[in-house]
């Protein structure tokens, strides 16, 4: 049984070999065909995260960690180039009539879920997870998909309803900027086993 849950101290090992995994410098182009994540985060990363509440985790019934999703303020995120690059472009976006600020937005992401699980509903419910969490303090979540990752993509328009903003460069590279209304549930009866 597929559990999950706000991250701890306990996971980071987990969380970390789960990244080296599907990290996109690893990977080989085929590979990449099927998901992959840009942003490798260290164990003391990992640590502020999970001070802010901000690490997700999916556990099976062995203990290993087979999915993780970040989130949190962009005070964190803005020790990354391209986080502080998307803010800078706030006064050019909306979202449903509301401009985006980094009062009344936050940061979602990186998401990995491991292959085996891809496909059965997990993300919607670590999405779940992460999203009760934070709608306490957010309205709006935001983030940013490389183009080339299509599975992703289709993933958070198709199975979380995210919607694309815009899309921008950085670093001669092509992203999408995606956001999210948190008032709603992304749940739909699922069986994960």
């Amino acid at each position: 049984m597929i559990v999950t849950r706000l991250g701890n101290h306990h996971d980071i090992d987990g969380v970390l070999a789960l990244q080296e995994k599907y990290l996109y410098s690893k990977l080989t182009e085929s590979e990449r065909m099927h998901g992959f994540v840009t942003t490798p985060f260290t164990a003391d990363q990992l640590i502020g995260i999970i001070k802010q509440n901000g690490l997700f985790v999916a556990n099976d019934q062995n203990h290993n960690i087979v999915a993780y999703a970040f989130a949190g303020s962009w005070k964190y995120f803005e020790q990354w180039e391209i986080f502080r690059f998307m803010v800078s472009r706030f006064p050019l976006l909306s979202f449903k009539g509301n401009e985006i600020s980094t009062v009344n937005s936050f940061q979602y992401g990186p998401i990995c879920i491991d292959k085996q699980f891809r496909g059965s509903g997990l993300l919607n419910l670590l999405f779940e997870e992460m999203r009760i969490e934070f709608l306490k303090t957010y309205p709006i979540s935001v983030t940013f998909i490389n183009k080339v990752n299509i599975v992703s993509t289709q993933a958070h328009v198709r199975k979380l309803n995210w919607q694309i903003m815009d899309e921008f460069e950085f670093n001669h590279k092509i992203y999408l900027g995606l956001a999210f209304d948190m008032k709603f549930s992304v749940l739909k009866p699922v069986k994960i086993s």
